[in-house]
């Protein structure tokens, strides 16, 4: 989605639930908060790290065209986007947009949904310059390891998305791509904190714009060889490529499924396979990012996202519908489950359905009308957390 609509986004703040939640399937009481104090970035462990092994039966790992478990289930990646974290700590020096407590995670679990996508803004991890004063990279990391704890105590997998990339030290909006000069030293960091946690992916980078007429890389038509390997783009910046922050998750140790999205906002796989990035674990997969006002509109997109979905599994990382009604989404979804595809909505956030979109009306999980096509899908879903 166009993450300037995202930006412009001013919700009332919910009160924050306080403590962690009971393993299981929304067990645990309402006492969900911010944890202890934390070490440097992507170093050690934090003070309230669960034992992951518990997680264990959960790691899931790509196997040929699908996501399996250690006990080789298939798994598909259903769920919803919970935005907020990567524009509150530059817009508004706080780090949720809306309660992270129990009560909205219990709120979730009502919709029968097992992923969470979840996304980060690498200046404000990073604590690079202009991000930091407004709020500490230990507090940002920590809120979000402490998030992400929550998550997964409630089985429910997170997804990790690098969302706003930075290309003046400060990251305040979507860019054409991420940046070479901060965006791989992020990936060692987020994958070198979470190498250990097996129920967490990492999403590369948000929506790739490189073939937009305004943003073609400079000086050459190449915009999927850019996207796998980067390039020096028209504004005047260095972009890295798919490949480089691949490579920097594994050199960090990560062993976990990696998420590759496609270019024109996420809505083209066209050149996904033959710019496939070199990956020595095999745990590479794909993401489509459908709109009823992309390039996945008229749903021209699905032809080659079959393809793709054909050799690797696909996730639909961000699906929605400006209208406020549910006729692209019901479809789209309907497809998708034929192919085997996951879809993630978006976004899970009280507020305008047309300009977000949102999910839902209030934090208690009240569907808007577009949320209702969500809602009344996944209950059509055998159990999935």
């Amino acid at each position: 989605m166009n993450a300037y609509l995202r930006g412009s986004i001013s919700m009332s703040t919910i009160a924050l639930g306080l403590g962690m939640l009971g393993l299981g399937c929304g067990g645990g009481g309402n006492n969900g908060g911010p944890g202890g104090s934390t070490g440097a970035a992507g170093s050690g462990s934090y003070p309230n790290d669960p034992d992951f092994s518990v997680f264990e039966s959960k790691r899931l790992k790509v196997s040929g065209n699908k996501l399996v478990d250690p006990a080789g289930a298939t798994v598909r990646l259903l769920g919803i986007n919970r935005a907020g974290t990567e524009y509150m700590c530059v817009q508004q020096g706080k780090i949720f947009d809306g309660s992270s407590g129990n009560s909205t995670i219990t709120a979730m679990l009502t919709w029968n949904i097992n992923t969470v996508r979840l996304p980060l803004n690498e200046s404000c991890w990073m604590g690079l310059a202009g991000a930091d004063g407004k709020v500490p990279p230990e507090d940002y990391r920590q809120e979000i390891v402490d998030y992400v704890n929550r998550l997964h105590l409630n089985n429910l997998y997170v997804v990790l998305d690098l969302h706003w990339s930075s290309t003046n030290a400060l990251a305040t909006k979507q860019t054409t791509m991420a940046d070479a000069a901060n965006a791989p030293a992020f990936w060692t960091s987020v994958a070198s904190r979470f190498k250990s946690d097996p129920m967490v992916i990492f999403d590369l980078f948000n929506e790739p714009i490189l073939d937009d007429s305004n943003n073609n890389p400079a000086g050459n038509n190449d915009p999927w060889g850019c996207w796998q390997n980067g390039c020096n783009t028209r504004e005047g910046w260095a972009a890295t490529g798919m490949q480089q922050m691949l490579t920097a998750v594994r050199s960090a140790g990560a062993n976990q499924v990696v998420i590759a999205t496609g270019l024109n906002w996420g809505s083209r796989l066209d050149g996904w396979l033959s710019h496939k990035p070199s990956d020595p674990m095999n745990n590479l997969m794909a993401s489509l990012h459908a709109y009823n006002n992309n390039g996945c509109g008229n749903m021209g997109c699905q032809t080659s996202a079959a393809s793709v979905a054909a050799q690797v599994p696909v996730v639909i990382g961000e699906l929605g519908e400006h209208t406020c009604t549910h006729g692209f989404i019901d479809p789209f979804m309907a497809w998708a489950d034929t192919q085997g595809v996951g879809y993630l909505g978006w976004g899970w956030n009280a507020t305008d359905c047309a300009k977000f979109p949102a999910l839902i009306s209030n934090a208690d999980g009240t569907p808007t009308a577009f949320g209702q096509g969500f809602k009344d899908h996944f209950a059509t879903l055998p159990p999935l957390h």
